[in-house]
């Protein structure tokens, strides 16, 4: 079955950094895109970041360019979130979800999700 692990959460001060993995198996991970959301308490699941099966596009929300980075490696069936110059308002559950077509921002359209992981940004 497939499962998606993320991990890499934790508590940080405003301006600080954290990078988020997420080990994907009971897929061929190399065929499949790989996004990051986030949700905030009583917020919408929003689209953070995605990148392509390939690792060659990559995708971000306006909220996060320029400081978070996503990419992945296939030999390790794993995707990171790099995300630096953290802000209070990144404070969310951070997901990792797998769709097998295409890159989209929509979270509806990924096939598997990761069960999340806690980022907490203080001021």
């Amino acid at each position: 079955q497939v499962q998606l692990v993320e991990s890499g959460g934790g508590l940080v001060q405003a301006g600080g950094s954290l990078r988020l993995s997420c080990a994907a198996s009971g897929l061929t991970f190399s065929n499949y895109g790989m996004g990051w959301f986030r949700q905030a308490p009583g917020k919408e699941r929003e689209f953070v970041a995605a990148i392509s099966w390939s690792g060659d596009n990559t995708y971000y929300a306006d909220s996060v360019k320029g400081r978070f980075t996503i990419s992945r490696d296939n030999a390790k069936n794993t995707v990171y979130l790099q995300m630096n110059s953290l802000k209070p308002e990144d404070t969310a559950v951070y997901y990792c979800a797998a769709v097998l077509a295409g890159v989209p921002r929509l979270y509806y359209e990924y096939d598997y999700w990761g069960q999340g992981t806690q980022v907490t940004v203080s001021s």
